[in-house]
């Protein structure tokens, strides 16, 4: 608690002073968290002074709140570029950071409870910076992160605001991705490294974390010649929490011919328990693109959970106990094109008869980027399903490409995305308007404006070969286990 008011006040966060006539304060509470190190022990704990940011009102004590955070499918990229370039990626953690946000409307804090000034109890604090639990306070330490690093020569990705690159001359970069305090950096020039990290510890009061080894929950595994991902941690602790961890698993998440549906009949379970696997679920998928399809599915039931949709959560756990330490594997080398499949299950869902998308995207090795989700609309055809699965494929490729461009990794011919469906892929190219086609949604004829410019190009690929199956519907041991492998997902050979 010491340190935490010191740091406080060396940063100059706030001043005592008298509350105005008319003003409001905020009250604030000690909230204490125990730090872990990489090996799961304990490493420090933490005292944490916060605002009750719920008391503050709109328009009087805050504005904006908006921050962005990058998204994981973009470090997943800067991931997967590193292993391929066998780059280093480095870490950095800034301490209190939310302590450096400027704050520019008048907002009046309590007195810490343990700290108030002896001779002054009746006067209140004026915050200059943000303090944690603040609405704004992660805006705010956004805006000055961002200011410093404009300061500094890195160019903002218009793409990703959380993304920051820089170049020099000889083809050096320098490539950051900011998660609200966490820093993580890599490139080609140790130069760069250090004369950034340097700049960084004048800046802000910061913490080497040298290597990545732990980010946002994702145990990364770096060697010369490869980068594994995984969140066997994370796994462990799910399996924990829901009473899983002595279970039985088995090989696959969903079996062949399995439907789940609304179960009006059906006994009903907790909700909030469901609702907390799920959540839990949900996140795993992000090392985990094997998840996708049943993490998927069990979230639509949320609303009125059943035993049927609680047996098929709890599958999905065993299955999780058999592969707890499983990730993506990210090779030195390979093919640094970004190639995609896109697929979808013609009228899977059985209440409404809709059809599920799904696509992937690899570089090198493994996946990058992944999707499994219910189409917005009913499909009247197999090529109806699949030419809005391969629209929504599309939106992400121009995303990716934009990303890539960004990174200096600008892709110089048509993305290649494989489809098993022959009539959406004549459907793309040509504008055929048939009574079979001509009702399909304006928006997703954007797909076809792709291919004519030459951005995409969807290529016929046998249903044997279609990685994206995996993310649409249930398939049989062999073939899930073979689609696993083609996505990169396995079990690192130097996990215990």
């Amino acid at each position: 608690m010491d340190q935490e008011i010191q740091a406080i006040e060396k940063n100059d966060t706030w001043e005592l002073t008298v509350l105005p006539s008319g003003g409001k304060t905020i009250g604030v509470k000690w909230v204490f968290k125990t730090k872990f190190n990489e090996n799961g022990e304990v490493d420090k704990y933490k005292a944490r002074l916060v605002a009750k940011g719920y008391c503050q009102q709109h328009g009087i004590d805050y504005a904006e709140v908006f921050a962005p955070v990058a998204r994981l499918d973009t470090i997943r990229i800067v991931i997967s570029l590193a292993a391929q370039k066998a780059w280093v990626i480095y870490q950095l953690d800034v301490k209190s950071a939310f302590l450096h946000g400027e704050i520019t409307e008048e907002v009046f804090v309590e007195q810490p409870p343990g700290y108030e000034q002896k001779g002054h109890e009746s006067k209140v604090y004026r915050l200059k910076k943000a303090l944690y639990g603040l609405k704004q306070a992660p805006r705010a330490w956004y805006s000055r992160i961002e200011a410093y690093f404009i300061k500094e020569g890195f160019t903002k990705c218009p793409y990703e605001h959380t993304l920051f690159i820089k170049t020099a001359g000889g083809g050096k970069i320098l490539i950051v991705c900011l998660y609200v305090d966490d820093l993580i950096f890599t490139g080609n020039d140790e130069v760069m490294f250090e004369q950034f990290k340097k700049s960084m510890k004048l800046e802000f009061d910061m913490t080497d974390l040298g290597r990545m080894r732990y980010f946002l929950g994702i145990e990364v595994l770096q060697k010369t010649d490869s980068i594994f991902i995984t969140q066997r941690r994370y796994a462990q602790e799910i399996l924990e929490r829901f009473n899983m961890d002595q279970c039985n698993s088995v090989h696959n998440p969903v079996v062949p011919g399995f439907k789940l549906m609304k179960d009006e009949g059906g006994v009903e379970v907790d909700s909030t328990v469901y609702k907390q696997m799920v959540g839990s679920l949900m996140y795993l998928t992000a090392t985990r693109p094997d998840l996708m399809f049943i993490v998927s599915l069990i979230s639509r039931y949320m609303e009125r959970p059943t035993e049927s949709h609680l047996l098929a959560a709890k599958r999905a756990l065993r299955y999780i106990k058999g592969t707890v330490s499983f990730g993506i594997f990210y090779k030195k080398g390979g093919k640094e094109e970004l190639v995609g499949y896109t697929d979808s299950d013609y009228a899977g869902d059985q209440d409404d008869r809709k059809s599920t998308s799904g696509y992937v995207f690899l570089m090198g090795s493994g996946a990058v980027s992944w999707s499994s989700k219910k189409q917005p609309v009913v499909t009247l055809s197999t090529t109806e399903a699949e030419f809005i699965a391969a629209a929504s494929s599309a939106c992400q490729v121009v995303w990716l490409r934009r990303i890539l461009e960004v990174l200096n990794q600008e892709q110089s011919s048509p993305t290649v995305v494989f489809c098993d469906n022959i009539s959406a892929i004549k459907l793309s190219k040509n504008p055929v308007m048939h009574g079979r086609s001509k009702h399909i949604d304006v928006r997703f004829h954007f797909l076809r404006d792709l291919v004519r410019d030459g951005i995409l190009e969807l290529i016929q690929c046998s249903t044997q070969q279609q990685v994206a199956d995996v993310l649409t519907k249930p398939l049989k041991l062999d073939v899930f286990l073979r689609m696993r492998g083609s996505l990169g997902v396995c079990e690192y050979p130097g996990i215990n």
